[in-house]
Order: structure tokens, then sequence, then C-alpha cells
């Protein structure tokens, strides 16, 4: 089974097939090809699969996305 992640771009380098950008899931930052994703932008949410950008998501998909991942761990820790 795959997961592709929610993480925020925090900064951006190079163009279009070597764009790269720094994105933080949660306070965890790796770097991550962005270019799938031309229009996204240093702030933006991005859906991450194996270390490509694969699709923009808007804010409020991203928090509710990051909210349930959250309560995911947190039942676990419970649960365990």
């Amino acid at each position: 089974m795959c997961l592709a992640i929610p993480g925020q771009i925090l900064s951006t380098a190079g163009q279009d097939l070597e764009r790269m950008g720094r994105v933080s899931f949660g306070g965890v930052v790796k770097e991550v090809s962005l270019a799938y994703v031309p229009q996204a932008e240093v702030g933006d949410y991005v859906v991450v699969h194996i270390g490509f950008a694969i699709c923009k998501l808007d804010i409020q998909e991203a928090e509710q996305t990051l909210h349930y991942l959250e309560r995911m761990h947190l039942r676990e820790k419970v649960d365990g």
C-alpha cells in the first residue's frame, strides 16, 4: 500500500523538470520534486508521493487530512 501525504512548500529552486522544493510535513522538512505542479508556490499545500508533489491541495483539504492523520496517530498511541 502506498500513501500520499500533504505538506506545505517552504521554498522552491530550479525550473521545469528540475524544480524542487523544501516541503514541511508537520515540522519534518524534505526535498521534493515540484516538476508535476508548476503552478505551486511557497505557502501552498501539495500532496506528495515517493518524493514527488503530484497535485496542489487547497488549505481546507490539507488541514482536514492532517487532522485525520494526527487523530490516527494519537489513537495508535492510546490503543498500542
